[in-house]
Order: structure tokens, then sequence, then C-alpha cells
């Protein structure tokens, strides 16, 4: 069985999750980075004999916008669909029911779904350092009984919570800028999953067309780049209420 490991994971507590299931669903894993912004999606194209893995961060209780566009580049042709929500310990509301109309209509026949844990991406200190190995148990768990359904040829597709219409999408307005340690290398630049960096001038930042993804924090060598020290306070207060406890993953089959 060929499983596509279809990912959208700009800082890779999403990826991370992802590996944790692919390799208990198959030895064979084809992997399609969604945050490749140089990359033509339309190329992809499986069949009904494969399965594809896709997974991506819960932003806002969304999926990512742009990777609702990629994915839906996507040819599905009928291959079974896994969907994997990824959040940051406060709540993934309406990201699965998203991802499954999206997966959907990308021609994909959606058999399972699974909700994770990590790291959150602008508050570091929340869910620091999950996915851990308690997750990766978990998830190896999940993996196993997903796998006994594929088996089976059991298509029945699952139930997952979440709204239709969805929630509105809200902007974190966190923009992470250089700091006087910036030696404009482009690496930044040439990882933004959206391009909102200027490749010629790494200091120059779109503020309208970042999605505030943090990639650009987790790939910069100096640790040059960094969001409004005032801003991420408040927002560390805010989620500091709601994400104290661990929240463990789900499975939906």
């Amino acid at each position: 069985m060929k499983l596509y490991e279809i990912s959208f994971s700009p800082t890779g507590g999403t990826k991370k999750a992802a590996d944790f299931l692919a390799k208990g669903l198959s030895e064979e894993i084809v992997p399609v980075d969604l945050t490749d912004s140089q990359m033509d999606f339309s190329t992809v194209s499986l069949n009904s004999e494969d399965v594809a893995l896709i997974a991506v961060p819960s932003y806002g209780g969304r999926v990512p916008e742009t990777a609702v566009k990629r994915i839906s580049g996507l040819k599905g042709n009928g291959a079974k669909a896994v969907r994997v929500c990824v959040y940051g310990n406060r709540a993934y509301e309406d990201t699965l029911a998203e991802l499954e109309d999206t997966a959907k209509e990308a021609g994909f026949q959606v058999i399972a779904a699974v909700s994770a844990v990590a790291e959150h991406s602008i508050v570091r200190q929340i869910a620091a350092g999950r996915p851990d190995s308690q997750d990766e148990a978990q998830l190896a768990e999940f993996a196993g009984k997903i796998r006994a359904k594929l088996e089976k040829g059991d298509a029945k597709e699952p139930d997952i919570p979440g709204n239709r219409p969805y929630k509105k999408r809200g902007g974190s307005g966190m923009v992470p800028k250089p700091d006087k340690d910036c030696t404009s290398c482009g690496l930044c630049a040439r990882k933004c999953p959206v391009q909102a960096i200027d490749l010629n001038n790494p200091k120059k930042v779109d503020e309208h067309a970042c999605i505030s993804c943090m990639r650009c924090i987790s790939v910069c060598p100096q640790h040059a780049r960094k969001v409004n020290g005032v801003m991420l306070a408040a927002v560390h207060a805010m989620l500091s209420k709601v994400c104290s406890g661990r929240k463990e993953g789900e499975l939906f089959l």
C-alpha cells in the first residue's frame, strides 16, 4: 500500500505527528510538502489503490487558507484519505470538518480522522515538546486501528465534530520581524510558505501576505526574527487560561 503523506507543517509539529501515524500505516511513503510555495500541486495524482494522510495545523479552529488551496489542487481520484488536524492544546473546532470537505472536493474518499496536539506555534511554552513519547504511543495505536480498517476494505465515513458553516476566520496579527542579528541570509524568504518575505531584502515583510505561521522564526539560524513582545505576552496570558490541562489526541473511525 502506497501512502502519500501530505502535510502543511510550517514549524514541524504537524509533520512530526503525521510521521508517527504514517510509519504505522505503510512502509512505502511518498511525502508531499504543502508548505512548498514553488510546487505545482496539480501534478500530484493518486489512484483508488493509494491512501493519503492529509495533515494540517488548526489556525483559530480552521484549516489554513493556503493549505485549503493547495489540497484543492491535488487529484485524489478516489484514494482513501485519513484526515489529521494538529492543534496547540486549545481546540480544533471546525478544522476536521473543513478538511473533510476540502479532501472530498479534491476527489478523496475519507475513511478516518485524527486530532493530535503539538507545541503551540506562537506561544511555544504551551504543549512544549509535544507530540511527545506518550503521543507517539497513542498515534501508533491509532495507526494500527486505521490500518485494520483499510485491510478489511471498510470505507465507512466517520462522524467527526465541527460546524457548517465554519466559524469565521480570525487573524493573529502576529507578523515576525527581523532584529539587529539578521544577516539577510535569505533562508526565511526561501522557506516562507506564502512568499511574504522579500527574497532580495529579507528584512522586508508583506504584512498582508503573512499568515503568522512562524516558520521564519523556526528556520532562522541566527534566531533573528521575532514577534512583538507585548502582543506575545498578551496572547500567552490569554491562552494560559484555556490551555493549562493536557489534552489528548482523538481517533474517529
